[in-house]
């Protein structure tokens, strides 16, 4: 699993014209979390737990907002989105190969055990919408950004 992390003071989902999840955090600051689930994390459902716990605990606990404060000690909310093209290779040619992702059927429930894990650390949780096509927008702070994998 790989998650990539962006402090935001707001960020929104959009599918169609209609806002499926939005946060608004100009003061504490939140994060968007796009999180894209390998075709090998499904593989064995012994150590999946495990990761989707790890990677819980790494969006909520990470000291990444302004004054080194967590998500969970913050209070401050996630907009996690599911995002298969973090495990696209581009080492050779010129169209990125998708054969790491894991596919729809396999993902879509890891991505909603990880938002329950998430909700379970006490974070507020808004999602995009699994599978569609989704505009999201965000003001980033900092820039600031970084990568975790579980």
């Amino acid at each position: 699993m790989r998650a990539v992390l962006t402090r935001v003071s707001s960020a929104s989902v959009t599918v169609e014209g209609e806002v499926v999840g939005a946060i608004d955090c100009p003061e504490t600051g939140g994060l968007l979390a796009l999180v894209g689930v390998a075709r090998e994390d499904c593989e064995d459902a012994s150590t999946l737990a495990s990761k989707i716990d790890k990677m819980a605990d790494k969006i909520s606990g990470l000291r990444i907002l302004d004054g080194e404060v967590a998500v969970r000690d913050a209070g401050a909310p996630v907009l996690l989105v599911s995002q298969f093209t973090l495990y696209g290779r581009t080492a050779k040619g010129r169209r990125p190969s998708w054969s790491d992702a894991a596919p729809g059927e396999d993902a879509e429930p890891v991505i909603e055990a990880l938002r329950t894990a998430l909700e379970g650390h006490g974070v507020h949780v808004e999602t995009g919408r699994f599978g569609a096509m989704m505009e999201v927008t965000s003001v980033n702070q900092g820039p600031f950004t970084v990568l975790v994998e579980c």
